[in-house]
């Protein structure tokens, strides 16, 4: 390495420095050939697989950089995306086949009136609960004590605000439902209004 910033590292460090510089090229590598793709450092060193079979169900992904915090109950075949905050701290349940875009945040609870009040109004902490078959595209809200029924398409960018209905689409902020699901087997058709 001839980089001017590394001339402060130890012989010790510098090796080290190297070694890292090494595993990653190695684990972009193996990235780009397995998956076609090129992810952070962070996400390479830990298997978007195994993070999921330790936190969910069966066939589940779950990047590095999703933070899960609380009590949250994730289904089989679901995927957490890039950049994902899913908040249990009020409660959560994620069924099977839901997939969170990159960057989605769910919350379960909040401190609005808290912060506008002074401190003197409580914290809110209510449950979400989310169906089987949802997908909740990028950048997405979901605030708490929402529920969300199956086979739900929640449009990015929106701003979830209230209960969803099965089969609807929502988009927007706060969001409205724009469509309906319709799935027959394997068929699904997006309807929109």
């Amino acid at each position: 390495m001839s980089n001017d910033r590394y001339e402060s590292l130890t012989d010790e460090e510098r090796d080290t420095l190297e070694k890292i510089v090494a595993l990653k090229k190695k684990l972009d590598e193996y990235t780009q050939s397995s998956y076609n793709r090129t992810n952070p450092f962070a996400e390479n060193l830990i298997d978007w697989h195994e993070k999921g079979e330790a936190f969910a169900g069966e066939g589940s992904v779950i990047y590095d950089s999703a933070t899960l915090i609380g009590d949250v109950s994730i289904g089989e075949h679901a995927w957490i995306g890039e950049g994902c905050l899913v908040d249990g701290s009020g409660g959560l349940t994620l069924g099977d086949y839901v997939v969170l875009a990159c960057g989605v945040h769910i919350y379960t609870h909040d401190t609005v009136k808290w912060a506008l009040s002074g401190g003197q109004a409580e914290y809110r902490q209510s449950p979400v609960s989310i169906g089987s078959n949802v997908f909740i595209g990028a950048q997405s809200v979901i605030t708490c004590g929402v529920t969300i029924g199956d086979h739900v398409l929640v449009c990015a960018n929106s701003t979830v605000t209230g209960d969803v209905a099965s089969n609807s689409i929502v988009a927007g902020s706060p969001a409205r439902t724009i469509g309906e699901v319709i799935v027959d087997g394997p068929n699904v058709e997006l309807s929109y209004y």
